[in-house]
């Protein structure tokens, strides 16, 4: 309680060893409004904040005799502001002994807030009680707003750094369970209806982190109706959908909003328990994704108690409206990277052609990674000289890269009707490059195979070589290189082998196999290791080393592996 901003019903915990100076300290106090609660020496002293601490009811201050028995009051003062949980306690020493300058300086020393010169008079302890508190509170105010500004700017950090959607929704779900000291779920709706979900872990997470189609249920974690903590069912989602499009109706900025129990789905808190949302709507005045922040509006059990669960500051709505505008690139990307993949997968062949007297299979595998699009791409052509056979991977992860991926192929298909020696093959592709695409640059690796004699020409653009895995022998590495593809420099003579009946010439590209912190060369002879290891066959050479190399790859896999008939 406060009259006119002063605090009035402040707990005060008196430190006196004459039972007489606690009772008139004691009185005066009590007549102000206070609760006091009151011992005898600094051993008593301790043992009580100790029990208010583990019950977390620390007195708002501590007015403490300078003479006492057991420990002196400058020596107690010190002990307690040495505790963090109470170092923040505002200690008033007070003396009618010690009343000199050395004294008060001493008090101020070892961090008491005021000096107390007894017998005073009432208005002098109640004004002394009354400011100690008042400064001691806006210090805290203060500390716990640095504090929770501190959490807004790592969480908008976290936010701004997610490469997904779904991590973008997790960072802000988790930031703004902190900022609220409850649970909090995040909903990021694209405007084609799709629903990213994301739940903290400071309360129940039920780990949905897939997109939500529209009238589709979670893929990732524990999806609703599974049996797990998640919402009851699919309708669940929907619910919010929909509460999210009226709730903003068209508009943009920020608002906010109370969706009573009925109305808002169960679990996305608390297992299977109705809770209150508070919402927070955020949609960017030129953006199309609409951000909902939500949090009970009772603070659950163990989560901050009665009135635990609340945003004094209003940073909410300001990480609400950081998170819709982090959500743009990323959903901007998400289109990007479906038209690349319709891309990739229109032009890369579903089904090889015919190449008699050489069996040829190929994998590949997109990105696991959501944020990434590939320029990967493969061939296996019939020229008048045999079968052209190559990988390739454009640099750069963007729709540029796949574009211009799709030229690469279209152009090396036209070339390759007139001219399939490798060399000559690659330099036309260079200077396609150069004149079409000058900030563009390639690699690839491919080979020319007669299939009757075995004869093979292979030219690379600084790719992966190529593996070439002997019938019943050990798998090598074909001593090829050249520059990038776009560079315009000179290039080596291609590389020359003989396949035997049985051998396999394996193509792959660099997602396979390269791994942040991994020396290259360790992976190379890992793939060789493998290849050679591998069953017969050019099918199961590419699942078993896709199998041993290709789950959760930051970037696209392609592979292609071919073998005399």
């Amino acid at each position: 309680m406060q009259v006119n901003g002063e605090p009035t019903d402040c707990t005060v915990l008196v430190v006196d060893d004459a039972a007489a100076g606690r009772y008139a300290m004691g009185a005066v106090l009590r007549r102000a409004g206070h609760r006091v609660v009151l011992t005898a020496s600094a051993g008593e002293a301790l043992v009580e904040l100790d029990a208010r601490l583990r019950a977390g009811s620390l007195p708002d201050v501590a007015l403490i005799d300078v003479g006492l028995p057991d420990m002196n009051g400058f020596d107690l003062c010190r002990r307690l502001k040495a505790l963090p949980p109470m170092a923040a306690l505002p200690v008033v020493h007070f003396s009618a002994a010690a009343v000199g300058p050395l004294d008060r300086c001493r008090g101020l020393d070892v961090g008491g807030e005021a000096y107390l010169t007894v017998p005073a008079e009432p208005e002098e302890i109640q004004a002394v009680v009354r400011a100690a508190v008042r400064h001691a509170r806006m210090r805290s105010g203060a500390e716990n707003r640095v504090r929770r500004l501190t959490l807004l700017a790592e969480t908008i950090v976290a936010v701004q750094a997610a490469r997904c959607l779904g991590e973008l929704a997790d960072a802000a779900a988790e930031g703004a369970a902190r900022l609220t000291d409850g649970p909090a779920a995040v909903f990021v709706l694209g405007e084609d209806g799709e629903l990213h979900v994301g739940s903290s872990r400071t309360g129940v997470s039920y780990g949905i982190r897939a997109p939500i189609a529209a009238g589709v249920g979670g893929a990732g974690g524990r999806s609703p109706g599974s049996g797990g903590v998640g919402p009851p069912d699919r309708s669940a989602y929907d619910a919010v959908r929909r509460l999210m499009q009226r709730g903003m109706a068209g508009r943009t900025g920020v608002r906010r909003i109370v969706v009573p129990a009925p109305l808002w789905p169960r679990g996305f808190f608390r297992p299977a328990v109705p809770d209150d949302a508070r919402l927070v709507l955020a949609r960017h005045q030129d953006g199309t994704s609409l951000v909902c922040l939500a949090t009970p509006v009772d603070a659950p059990p163990g989560n901050g108690g009665p009135g635990g669960h609340h945003d004094p500051d209003g940073l909410v709505p300001r990480l609400a409206t950081a998170t819709a505008l982090a959500a743009e690139p990323l959903l901007m990307y998400q289109v990007e990277r479906r038209v690349a993949l319709t891309l990739q997968h229109s032009f890369l062949p579903k089904r090889l052609p015919e190449l008699p007297g050489v069996d040829v299979v190929v994998r590949y595998v997109p990105a696991s990674r959501q944020a990434e699009i590939g320029g990967d791409f493969y061939a296996a052509l019939r020229t008048p000289d045999g079968v052209l056979a190559l990988v390739g991977d454009v640099v750069g992860h963007s729709l540029e890269a796949a574009t211009v991926m799709v030229e690469i192929r279209h152009a090396l298909r036209a070339y390759c009707v007139e001219d399939s020696e490798p060399n000559r093959l690659v330099r036309r592709l260079d200077r396609m490059l150069q004149r079409y695409h000058p900030d563009a640059t390639a690699t690839v690796c491919m080979a020319v195979v007669d299939p009757a004699t075995g004869h093979t020409r292979i030219a690379s653009a600084g790719h992966i070589p190529p593996l070439l895995v002997r019938e019943g022998r050990d798998a090598e590495y074909v001593e090829v290189s050249g520059p990038l593809l776009g560079l315009g420099l000179d290039r080596p003579p291609p590389a020359e082998v003989v396949l035997g009946r049985g051998d396999r010439l394996l193509l792959v590209t660099d997602g396979l196999i390269e791994t942040r912190g991994t020396d290259l060369s360790v992976s190379l002879e890992q793939l060789r290791t493998a290849a050679a290891d591998a069953p017969e066959g050019v099918g199961p050479l590419c699942d078993t080393l896709l199998d041993c190399f290709g789950r959760d790859r930051e970037d696209d896999i392609a592979l292609l592996a071919l073998r005399l008939e």
